[in-house]
């Protein structure tokens, strides 16, 4: 069984040349070396002590290390070979710590559900993770990430904000997203370039969204210089085989923005997510 210091990134770099390892970029790795960050990111998932947890890309353990000592049970995925040694030799004596080996985009869908994800996400697929995890309803009671600050802006923006966008619409479909705390790149090592931040996502146990909302809600961003009425134009159009007999994408688009008190001249950005949601029930009332 290994003994690391967490704390230290003199102490890591120094262990990582010990073992052999270097860090690897493609995979994102930035170890969180602030033990007050660690602890407070823990506390603000609010597991109940047995309750399994999920962590994604645990690196060297440092996070694995505090969620045992905390009383959980924990699925630990990560990517990086050396990484996943070392992490076995940490933790072999641990009946609460299992290892899922892999790329997680790739493994996550075999793993039976837990209530509660922890992850110190690397930058590269936190936004494709977190999205693949809802699209495919993939749930969690809690979870508690660490992401690209810019990435945090986008979960959490409101509409009419610069950082408003689909993937703001797919968090808040299914969670409640609270921004934590700002992480500065000397908490880390090595450290990033740019600031980090803490994230909670709270679900809300809302009533599923008709199947058309995310597909639709990319159509309605996915040339945000065009108005709603062009880019739903568009979005039926692709859709035009399902199109109720006799009618054209574009008198169907007039009507359904009429339904929803909308002109077609607003931008997505501009529309609350109460919108997206009519517009997506009323899409699904005629059977696209």
């Amino acid at each position: 069984m290994l003994t690391i210091n967490y704390n230290s990134a003199a102490a890591l770099r120094a262990f990582l040349e010990d073992e052999g390892l270097g860090m690897r970029k493609k995979f994102g790795q930035n170890f969180l070396i602030n033990p007050a960050v660690r602890q407070s990111l823990v506390q603000a998932l609010e597991a109940e002590s047995g309750g399994e947890v999920w962590e994604i890309g645990p690196g060297l353990g440092a996070m694995t290390a505090l969620l045992l000592e905390k009383g959980f049970n924990v699925k630990a995925f990560e990517i990086d070979s050396g990484f996943i040694g070392i992490l076995k030799r940490t933790f072999s004596d641990e009946k609460n710590f299992s290892l899922v080996e892999g790329d997680v985009m790739k493994t996550w869908g075999s793993q039976k559900a837990a209530p509660w994800l922890l992850g110190n996400l690397p930058y590269n697929i936190a936004a494709a993770f977190l999205a693949d995890l809802i699209e495919k309803g993939r749930l969690f009671t809690r979870m508690v990430v660490t992401v690209q600050k810019e990435v945090a802006l986008r979960m959490a923006a409101s509409a009419g904000s610069p950082d408003y966008s689909s993937f703001s619409l797919l968090c808040s479909s299914v969670y409640k997203v609270k921004p934590l705390m700002v992480i500065r790149p000397s908490s880390f090592y090595p450290q990033p370039n740019v600031d980090s931040m803490g994230v909670l996502l709270e679900n809300k146990n809302s009533a599923p969204y008709p199947d058309v909302y995310y597909p639709l809600v990319r159509s309605l961003f996915a040339s945000r210089r065009k108005t709603v009425k062009n880019n739903l134009t568009t979005f039926l159009s692709s859709r035009a085989h399902a199109l109720p007999a006799g009618t054209g994408a574009q008198d169907l688009c007039l009507s359904l923005l009429q339904e929803n008190g909308l002109s077609g001249g607003e931008r997505a950005e501009t529309l609350e997510p109460e919108l997206f949601l009519s517009l997506a029930k009323s899409i699904e009332n005629v059977r696209l």
